[in-house]
C-alpha cells in the first residue's frame, strides 16, 4: 500500500452487523447483562484498521432508519429482511460514541443508504488522486472498484482471518464479470438479501456467461431473441422491466448531496480519555492494550532517576526504609524465575517518582560480558546492603505479581518480607472474571495510562534480545514506570477492596498465599525419569496397537489425526449417526464433527469407541509422559510448576508448566503417570492429604438440609444414603449401580445440572431424569431451597459470594440468551461451593507453611491439586507431619458437618494417594 493519500471507507451498519453475528453463539456479555459483542467487534475491526495501515483519511458512513430512493422506486425493497435483533439496534448508539470518540466523521443521509455515502466518497476521492479502500463485506461494492478503489473485506480470504484486498482483477476472480458490469450482472441475478427480484430462473452462472456474450444488460435485452436457450430467452424477455429495475436498485448512487469535502476526512488525534473512559465503561479491557498511539496523551510530569553510582545505594536504602511504603519490581533476563539474571532494581515511594538501580547494561563491564566479574561483584555489593531492608517484615512493601520477584530474589539468598499488596491479586479479587491482570492492562484500565510495551524494548521472535542488552536509558524509563504504577495502582485498589467487603480476604488468604506458593514453586517436585521413558515405550506400542484395530474396524488405512479423514469414514463410510436414528451428523466448518463430545454420543458403535482411547492414550503421552522430562529444571533437577492466583474465577488454583491439575484419576494411566512424582531424599516419602466429598460437605453447611446433614454427622456413605433416599430401598438392597447413580445425582445437582445433562450422564431417559431429580428434592428438600434462593440472591445481587466474602459477579444473568443465562444460574448456585472449598484449602495451606517455618520442619509442601495437599516428608517426621496437617486441614473453617481429611504415604504420589 502507497504510504500517502490513503481513504478508508467504513460501511458502519454492515460492520456491525458482521460482528454481532460473529459472537452469536457465545456473545460478550459485560457485568451489566449488556451484550456487547456488535460493540467490540466493531472496535476491534477499526483499531486494526487504523494501526496496520495509519490512513491519512478516514469516514465511517451508516444507514438511516428512513426509507431511501430505492424503497420510493421499489415499496418491496428489502420487505423480506428480517427486523434488526433488538441486541445489536441497542448497540448502534454505543457504536456510534465510539466512531466520536476516536474522532472520526460518521455520515449518514437522509434517503441514500451507508453504501451511496461510500460511494459518493470513494469517486470524489478518485478524481483527487487518493486511493480509497471500501472496509466492508457486502459484494455491491465490487461495481466500484478500480486502479483507486478497492475493497478491504473482512470475510475470510488469503491466509485465515486476514483482511482481503480486492482490486478490478480480484472482482473477476470474485463475480466472473469486470467490475462496471457487477450492477448488470445482479440486475439478471437479483439479491435475495435486499428482496432485488432479478430474472427468476437466473444464477450467477448463467448471468455470467450471458455478461460475457453481450457485454452489458441493456445489450442484452436489445438482442434478448439471440439468446440460445429457449428457457432462458422466454425468462429474459418476459422480465426486461423487472431487470432494469434490480439493475437501478443494486446500483450505488454517486452523487449524494454532502456538507463536507474530502479534506474534511483527514484523521486527527482522537480523544484517549474519551476513548479509555468508553472502554471502561464497556469493560473492552483487553482493547485497552491495543489503543494504537495515535491519540497518544502524555501521562503528568514524572521524576524518574537512574543510579549508576553505587556511592548512594546507602542513601536510597534509608529513603526507603524511612517511607511508609515503597513499590518494587525487578528487571530479569527471563520470565523463568530459576533461570533469570537480575539487571535491576526499580522502586518508588511517591507517586509519580522512581529509581533505577541498574546492575549491569551495555558497557557497564570493561571485558564486555554483561554478567562478567564487575556485574557480579555489583550484584553482590547490591544484595548485600539490600537484605536487611527487603528481609524487614516490619517495612511495608508493594508489587504486581510480586511472586515473581520473591522466586527470583530467593535464588540469591533474599527472603523478601513485608509484601502487603499485590496489584494482581487486588485486581483479581475485585473482578475474577477479568480477561488480563497483567500491568500493562491494570495501568490502562485503572490510570488511563499506556505504558511502554515490553516488545518495543526487546523485541520479538527471531529477533528478541535480552532486557540485558537494551540502553540503559531505556531500561531505565521502563523499570521506573512499572514501579511507578504499581504504587499508583495500590491507592486505587485498596479502596475498592474495602468497598466490595473483599479487603479481610485479601490481607488475611491471598496476600499470605502468594508467600505460601512461592516457598512451593521453589520448593518443586522430583520426578522419576526412567519410569517415565519406559512408560513412553510401553505406550507408544499401545499406540501402534489401538491404531492397527482402528483401521480394522474402519477397513481402510488412514491419517488418525485428520479429523475430515475420520469423519468421512465414520459418517459417509460406516453411517454410525443411523445406528442411532440420526438423519444427518453435526458439521463445522471444516467438516463433520468429531469432538469429544460427538464420539462419546456414537460410541455405541466400536469405532468411535477405539478413537475415544486413541486420543486419551496421545493426550497423556505428549502432554505429560514426554514433556514432563523436558520441563526438570537441570539446576533443581526438579520439576518446578507454577501456581496461578489470578486466573479462575471461583478462587481455585491452578497450574502450568506443567499443568498437573489435568491428570486423570480413575483411569490406570493416569494413576500410573502419579508414580512418576516422588520423594528424592532415600528416607523420603510422599504424603497426599485429600479431603473427603469436601464440596458436598459445604453443600449440607449452606443448604442446613437435615437429612444430608445427619448423614455427614454419623460419617454415613452420603452417595449411598442418597441412593436410599431417592429409590426408596433398604441400604442392604443398594448396589454399586445404585450408589454410581446416586453419586451422579448428588454433583450433578451441585453444579446445577438440569433434566437433559442428567439423563445423559447416566444414559437414562429424560423422564427417568425427572423422576429422579424429583425425588432428590423430596427427600433434600432444603437443597433445593438453596438453589432456589443462591439463583434468587444472584439475579438481585449481580454476584454470588463465599463464606469468605468472595465475589463473583454474573452478568450471564442478564442476558436474553436463555443458555447464557442458565449457564449463569448454574454457576449461581456452584460458585459458592466451590469458591469456599478453594477458600478452605488455602486457610489451611497457609496455616500449615506458617507450622513448618516456624518449627523449621524439613517437611515441604510440594503440590496442591483440586482439593489434595502434597508433601515431600522425611520418615522421621511422617506421623507429626500427618497430625499436623490433618489438624489444620479440617479445621481451617468452621462448618456444620465434620471436614474429613483422608491421609495417605508412599514412595510416589500414587502409593500415597
Amino acid at each position: 500500500m502507497s504510504e500517502q493519500n490513503q481513504l478508508f471507507l467504513l460501511d458502519g451498519t454492515a460492520l456491525a452487523y458482521r460482528s454481532y453475528f460473529a459472537f452469536i453463539r457465545s456473545p460478550l456479555i459485560n457485568s451489566k447483562g449488556v451484550n456487547t459483542s456488535g460493540v467490540f467487534g466493531f472496535t476491534n475491526t477499526l483499531i486494526k484498521i487504523i494501526k496496520e495501515n495509519n490512513p491519512d483519511l478516514i469516514a465511517c458512513a451508516f444507514d438511516t432508519s428512513a426509507p431511501t430512493f430505492r424503497h420510493k422506486t421499489f415499496l418491496e425493497y428489502k420487505a423480506t429482511r428480517q427486523k434488526m435483533p433488538d441486541e445489536l439496534a441497542e448497540q448502534l448508539p454505543m457504536i456510534r460514541q465510539i466512531v466520536e470518540a476516536f474522532n472520526i466523521p460518521l455520515i449518514e443521509v437522509e434517503g441514500f443508504e451507508a453504501d451511496d455515502v461510500m460511494g459518493t466518497l470513494a469517486k470524489q476521492a478518485e478524481a483527487k488522486g487518493i486511493i480509497t479502500f471500501l472496509v466492508t463485506g457486502d459484494k455491491d461494492f465490487m461495481q466500484l472498484v478500480s486502479d483507486r478503489v478497492k475493497m478491504y473485506s473482512l470475510s475470510k480470504g488469503g491466509r485465515g482471518n486476514e483482511s482481503l484486498i480486492v482490486g478490478p482483477e480480484g472482482v473477476v476472480e470474485k463475480m466472473g464479470v469486470k467490475p462496471e458490469q457487477v450492477i448488470d450482472l445482479l440486475g439478471l441475478t437479483g439479491d435475495s438479501s435486499d428482496n432485488v427480484p432479478g430474472v427468476p430462473g437466473i444464477g450467477p452462472k448463467t448471468a455470467k456467461e450471458l455478461i460475457e456474450i453481450f457485454g452489458s444488460l441493456e445489450a442484452l435485452l436489445n438482442k434478448a431473441d439471440k439468446i440460445p436457450r429457449q428457457r432462458i430467452r422466454e425468462m429474459v424477455l418476459s422480465h426486461k422491466d423487472q431487470a432494469l429495475l434490480s439493475k437501478k436498485l443494486v446500483t450505488i448512487c454517486t452523487d449524494v448531496p454532502l456538507n463536507l469535502k474530502i479534506s474534511d476526512l483527514k484523521i486527527s488525534p482522537f480523544n484517549r480519555e474519551k476513548v479509555v473512559s468508553l472502554f471502561q465503561e464497556l469493560e473492552f479491557a483487553s482493547l485497552l492494550t491495543e489503543l494504537p498511539e495515535h491519540g497518544e496523551k502524555a501521562d503528568s510530569v514524572r521524576e524518574y532517576r537512574t543510579m549508576t553510582e553505587l556511592k548512594a545505594l546507602d542513601h536510597l536504602i534509608a529513603e526507603l526504609t524511612s517511607a511508609s511504603l515503597f513499590s518494587l519490581d525487578l528487571e530479569t533476563t527471563a520470565l523463568d524465575p530459576i533461570s533469570a539474571e537480575i539487571i535491576g532494581f526499580s522502586f518508588s515511594w511517591k507517586e509519580r517518582e522512581a529509581v533505577y538501580l541498574p546492575v549491569t547494561f551495555p558497557g557497564a563491564d570493561d571485558s564486555g560480558d554483561l554478567f562478567g566479574s564487575q556485574g557480579k561483584e555489583r550484584l553482590a555489593t547490591i544484595l548485600e546492603k539490600m537484605k536487611p531492608l527487603l528481609e524487614n517484615p516490619s517495612i511495608r512493601k508493594c508489587g504486581q505479581n510480586i511472586k515473581y520477584d520473591m522466586l527470583v530474589l530467593r535464588r540469591h539468598g533474599i527472603d523478601l518480607q513485608g509484601i502487603e499488596f499485590d496489584t494482581m491479586v487486588a485486581a483479581y479479587l475485585i473482578n475474577p472474571s477479568a480477561r488480563q491482570f497483567g500491568i500493562d492492562a491494570l495501568a490502562l484500565e485503572y490510570l488511563h495510562m499506556r505504558k511502554i510495551p515490553t516488545q518495543s524494548l526487546i523485541g520479538t521472535g527471531k529477533n528478541q534480545i535480552s532486557m540485558a542488552e537494551v540502553e540503559l536509558e531505556k531500561v531505565a524509563e521502563y523499570a521506573c514506570e512499572d514501579a511507578d504504577v504499581a504504587f499508583r495502582l495500590r491507592s486505587i485498589l485498596s479502596p475498592q477492596l474495602i468497598e466490595n467487603q473483599l479487603d479481610h480476604l485479601f490481607r488475611e488468604v491471598e496476600m499470605p498465599l502468594v508467600r505460601v506458593l512461592t516457598e512451593m514453586e521453589d520448593n518443586g517436585v522430583a520426578i522419576d525419569r526412567a519410569l517415565l521413558e519406559k512408560m513412553s515405550t510401553q505406550m507408544e506400542k499401545e499406540i501402534d496397537r489401538i491404531k492397527e484395530e482402528i483401521y480394522e474396524i474402519a477397513g481402510e488405512q488412514f491419517n488418525v489425526n485428520s479429523t475430515q479423514q475420520l469423519g468421512t469414514i465414520l459418517f459417509e463410510r460406516l453411517k454410525v449417526h443411523e445406528l442411532l436414528g440420526k438423519r444427518r451428523p453435526r458439521r463445522t466448518k471444516t467438516g463433520y464433527a468429531t469432538d469429544i463430545r460427538t464420539l462419546e454420543f456414537f460410541s455405541i458403535h466400536p469405532l468411535p469407541r477405539k478413537m475415544l482411547d486413541y486420543r486419551q492414550l496421545m493426550k497423556l503421552h505428549s502432554t505429560y509422559v514426554i514433556a514432563l522430562p523436558k520441563l526438570i529444571n537441570p539446576v533443581t533437577n526438579r520439576i518446578h510448576t507454577s501456581f496461578n492466583q489470578t486466573v479462575t474465577a471461583t478462587g481455585r488454583l491452578s497450574t502450568s508448566d506443567p499443568n498437573l491439575q489435568n491428570i486423570p484419576i480413575r483411569t490406570e494411566l493416569g494413576k500410573e503417570i502419579r508414580r512418576a512424582f516422588i520423594a528424592e531424599q532415600k528416607d523420603g516419602v510422599i504424603l497426599s492429604a485429600d479431603y473427603s466429598q469436601i464440596e458436598l460437605r459445604i453443600m449440607a453447611h449452606l443448604s442446613g438440609d437435615e437429612t444430608l446433614l445427619e448423614a455427614f454427622k454419623k460419617g454415613e456413605d452420603v452417595h449411598k444414603r442418597t441412593a436410599v433416599e431417592i429409590f426408596n430401598i433398604p441400604e442392604s438392597e443398594i448396589t454399586e449401580e445404585h450408589r454410581r447413580q446416586a453419586k451422579t445425582i448428588n454433583f450433578g445437582i451441585m453444579y446445577g445440572m438440569g433434566i437433559y445433562g442428567l439423563a445423559q450422564r447416566l444414559a437414562i431417559s429424560q423422564e427417568e431424569a425427572q423422576q429422579f431429580i424429583t425425588a432428590y428434592f423430596a427427600r433434600y428438600p432444603k437443597v433445593n431451597a438453596y438453589i432456589a434462593q443462591m439463583i434468587g440472591d444472584a439475579h438481585q445481587n449481580g454476584f454470588v459470594t463465599t463464606l469468605l466474602n468472595r465475589r463473583r459477579y454474573l452478568p450471564e444473568l442478564k442476558s436474553e440468551n436463555r443458555n447464557v443465562r442458565e449457564f449463569g444460574e448454574r454457576t449461581a448456585i456452584n460458585t459458592p461451593i466451590q469458591g469456599t472449598a478453594a477458600d478452605l484449602i488455602k486457610v489451611a495451606m497457609i496455616r500449615i507453611a506458617e507450622h513448618l517455618r516456624k518449627e523449621k520442619w524439613k517437611s515441604k509442601m510440594i503440590l496442591q491439586i483440586h482439593d489434595e495437599l502434597i508433601f515431600e516428608v522425611p520418615k522421621g517426621e511422617l506421623e507429626a507431619l500427618s497430625d499436623m496437617v490433618k489438624r489444620e486441614m479440617e479445621g481451617a473453617i468452621k462448618l456444620s458437618v465434620p471436614i474429613k481429611v483422608d491421609i495417605g504415604w508412599g514412595k510416589n504420589w500414587y502409593e500415597a494417594h
